[in-house]
């Protein structure tokens, strides 16, 4: 993978997992995430970050040990070898990863389209306005890892900046009552949206992917993951503690997408409206940067792994071809496709695989040097999730669960594919 000068140190890394995660989740999936667990989605939040942390733990020990541009994927060779069932889990977790992008990218289209005057206003304009965001930021990460890092720290400062503002004065008037625990729902319920609020984490993940770019991973990654984490929950409990009580629950359900810059309104008016609306077009190209970078390393490591293609190792620019046939992906999803419920498909899928991971880890902490009751503690926290989110969907959407195994039967059909036709172009590795 292209060297760019060590261009990612503690604090760039910190910013580009804050910036992964501070995205569509907490813009976009608030009031999806209220309409299961109510007034009470703080608590759900709070249990998502619980989950991360612990995941977090045991994929920066990981990443310690075995510093790869590919990340996760480097990590399943690691604990499963390479062979059909770690490369399916790879194209699962990439497949995710791009429908996850393609997400993000038709909400920044959905957020700027709704800034603009109604009359120059056309049914084009969210299609195009997130082809646009995308092909954008795949230009300035084909620029190299170090203009990504300068680009992610300022945009992480400025959207953090906002929803820190939002925070202390949704904090400062305050009302009580609308959070009285008597309206909570049902525990079970704010179980049940874990899954929604767990895919506000998530990207944490692409800290994992930029161990090459560091001096020291060993040192920096693990600290990097795991304050992202933290810093980034802290901001979520107090931004959804201000939103649910300024704003009575059925008002943030009906507001969904728009839940904060609708919180913002009673508080700072029309500007404060505008203010945060303009806050989630930053945060989601944010998401989407961070991400890009991600792909890029994953698609590299995959390929040379004879997972896909071996297009996606070409160089091109101060990167890989892997970045740009994946732009194209994400812009084509996000034009053709409605991704409501492939979004739920994508996040059990990063469960699934986080799990997997974590499952395979308990086997090598001998060689990671990780606590092995931590770890446990990471399998027991995201397949606890990953049943919650599951009996949920049985009840309310159980098509869903039967894409997901469609999905994961066709990343075993490709993978098996790809493994016979580039068996004698790509060797396969063997454990280190």
């Amino acid at each position: 993978m292209h060297q760019s000068g060590k261009a990612i140190g503690f604090w760039s890394a910190v910013a580009l997992g804050m910036g992964a995660m501070i995205g569509a989740g907490i813009f976009a999936l608030l009031g999806q995430a209220g309409v299961i667990a109510g007034t009470a989605t703080y608590l759900s939040f709070i249990a998502g970050g619980v989950v991360a942390l612990f995941s977090g733990y045991s994929l920066s020990r990981l990443g310690a040990r075995y510093p790869a541009a590919g990340g996760i994927v480097e990590y399943l060779a690691q604990c499963y070898g390479e062979g059909l069932f770690s490369g399916a889990m790879s194209i699962v977790l990439y497949i995710a990863g791009i429908i996850s992008l393609a997400l993000v990218a038709r909400t920044f289209g959905s957020y700027a389209a709704s800034l603009l005057p109604a009359e120059i206003t056309t049914t084009l304009a969210v299609p195009i306005l997130s082809s646009t965001i995308v092909i954008f930021l795949m230009w300035v990460n084909l620029e190299g890892a170090r203009n990504m890092a300068r680009l992610e720290n300022i945009i992480v400062a400025s959207k953090v900046g906002v929803l820190v503002v939002l925070a202390i004065a949704g904090l400062r008037f305050l009302q009580p009552a609308l959070l009285a625990p008597a309206d909570y729902p049902p525990a079970d319920m704010i179980l049940f949206s874990l899954g929604i609020t767990f895919f506000a984490y998530e990207g944490f993940r692409v800290i994992t992917n930029t161990a090459e770019d560091m001096d020291d991973p060993a040192k920096t990654l693990p600290r990097a993951m795991l304050t992202s984490i933290v810093l980034v929950m802290l901001l979520y409990i107090g931004v959804t503690v201000a939103v649910f009580g300024n704003l009575p629950a059925d008002q943030v359900v009906e507001a969904k997408d728009y839940a904060l810059a609708a919180a913002a309104r009673p508080v700072f008016g029309q500007a404060g409206f505008v203010a945060v609306s303009l806050a989630a077009l930053v945060s989601t190209a944010s998401a989407i940067n961070a991400s890009l970078y991600s792909v890029t390393n994953v698609t590299y490591q995959m390929a040379r792994n004879g997972e896909l293609p071996g297009a996606f190792a070409q160089p091109i620019g101060h990167s890989k071809e892997g970045l740009v046939i994946s732009s194209l992906l994400i812009v084509v999803l996000a034009v053709v496709f409605d991704l409501s419920k492939i979004a739920a498909i994508g996040s059990i899928a990063v469960l699934l695989v986080h799990g997997i991971v974590h499952l395979g880890h308990l086997f090598q902490t001998t060689e990671t040097g990780a606590s092995r009751v931590l770890v446990v503690l990471a399998v027991v926290a995201t397949f606890g999730a990953l049943t919650v989110a599951s009996v949920y969907l049985v009840g309310n959407s159980p098509q869903v669960l039967l894409l997901v195994v469609a999905f994961v039967a066709v990343a075993f059909a490709m993978e098996f594919f790809l493994r016979r036709v580039h068996r004698r172009i790509v060797g396969i590795r063997t454990p280190q």
